[in-house]
């Protein structure tokens, strides 16, 4: 067969009847599907794949992999020529069924370790992944370097190579930089840094650590394996489609200006959301007050990841978010998160229905009047980001695109950063067993 770029997990669309064309973007993620189109008559389109089990099949060179550490690394830790492993978060797909399915892993060792001894000195480490092996199959040898570390205040270099930073480079090395512009805020901040002292410039990655590693040659697997998960039922499509026929495009800021996009469904109750995000591993965000507060200013002072920080409010059916949670490594200043409010529709079965808004920020956004997070203008990866971690986590029954009527591609948030998308949200049915 021949080579191609391949796509995240979630590739299944439901349309509306009479909606234009969809266009299915997946900067960076994805490509095209061997597609067989099934239509329910008078409600959806539902976008299929053939699978050919018993065919071999290749993954191209230049694909991603996602990976999650399962070996936690530091350059004041461990060791050169340690064995490291990660497993795979997202199934890598191509048109014909899934080549590495959830559950595989990747094998390496740590090739270069260079940690920190003086203030102008970058830490360095370097893991050579070379294996990927899935289970009940013949592991094989991998091809591939590091290209990210998500949310990590370090560099990755072009031969896959972390670069850490330099104490200059930290946040209580550059707070003094901007503290006049937070006004009583800076006044706080400069008081908390005083007190955090000198930042910790070492390469340090926990367990759980979210990696992308990119492929430097051809990877023959020789077998395809049936995606996951399976197709949202019929009666949460129904459901979805009577509130997106109503629902607002967006979600607004306290002074009503256009804010995020919706661009996530959750099917299930508010302890079946929550306990899916936490296995997930991601953090549920803290109501605003003063413990959350200074925890948030001690963060970005130390320049450390605090992912139970409050976040702005925004508002959907008039009001706040019901549910917040975010996902951080080292630092404040990245981070995925999103907000999650009840509607007041239900599916047939009476399970409850919940629109979701996630974007990534990036980094620090100052401008006159405006101190805020930047974001990642693509709202898709950030889409397919939420579900891959959810379907990694377990406790997903299905996922599916839906379209929407005269969907909104592109704006600015209520902050003035800009977004693109393709307009579509994607729909997450929990499972049924997920209780607090």
């Amino acid at each position: 067969m021949r080579n191609q770029p391949l796509c995240t997990p979630v590739e299944r669309s439901f349309g509306f009847p009479g909606a234009a064309k969809q266009r299915h973007i997946w900067p960076a993620l994805t490509a095209g599907l061997l597609v067989a189109w099934m239509t329910v008559p008078g409600i959806i389109a539902v976008r299929g794949r053939v699978f050919a089990a018993d065919a071999g099949g290749t993954v191209a060179s230049g694909a991603k992999l996602y990976v999650r550490l399962v070996t936690p690394v530091s350059t004041k830790t461990s060791h050169l020529n340690q064995a490291v492993t990660a497993s795979v978060v997202r199934e890598v797909d191509t048109d014909h069924g899934v080549l590495i399915p959830l559950g595989a892993e990747v094998t390496g060792k740590i090739q270069k370790l260079i940690p920190t001894s003086e203030p102008s000195d970058h830490a360095r480490l370097l893991i050579q992944f070379n294996q990927l092996i899935i289970p009940r199959r013949p592991s094989l040898s991998l091809a591939a370097h590091l290209t990210d570390v998500e949310n990590a205040r370090e560099t990755v270099l072009p031969d896959g190579t972390i670069q850490g930073i330099l104490a200059k480079d930290a946040a209580v090395g550059r707070v003094d930089g901007w503290l006049d512009h937070l006004g009583s805020a800076g006044a706080e901040m400069e008081k908390v840094s005083g007190k955090v002292g000198k930042s910790d410039t070492s390469i340090d990655y926990p367990t759980g650590t979210d990696m992308v590693l990119t492929l430097d040659r051809d990877l023959a697997v020789g077998a395809f394996f049936s995606p996951l998960p399976k197709s949202i039922s019929a009666a949460s499509v129904r459901a979805v489609q009577q509130l997106l026929a109503t629902a607002p495009q967006r979600t607004q800021s306290k002074t009503k200006k256009p804010g995020d996009p919706l661009n996530l469904v959750f099917v299930g109750s508010a302890s079946q959301i929550l306990t899916a995000f936490r296995d997930a591993g991601w953090g549920e965000a803290k109501k605003l007050g003063t413990s959350s507060a200074v925890s948030t200013v001690r963060a970005v002072a130390s320049d450390e990841g605090y992912d139970q920080a409050p976040v702005s409010q925004l508002y959907l059916f008039g009001r706040a978010e019901d549910l917040a949670f975010e996902k951080m490594l080292n630092t404040f200043m990245k981070r995925h998160h999103l907000r999650v409010w009840r509607t007041n529709v239900t599916t047939a079965d009476g399970r409850e229905i919940w629109m979701g808004a996630s974007t990534h920020d990036i980094g620090l956004d100052i401008h006159p009047g405006v101190i805020s997070h930047a974001v990642d203008p693509n709202l898709d990866a950030e889409r397919a980001k939420v579900g891959a971690d959810l379907q990694a986590g377990g406790l997903v029954a299905a996922e599916g695109l839906v379209a929407r009527p005269n969907p909104v591609t592109e704006g600015k948030t209520a902050t003035g950063g800009t977004w693109e998308t393709d307009g579509q949200l994607l729909v997450i049915e929990l499972k049924r067993s997920a209780v607090m």
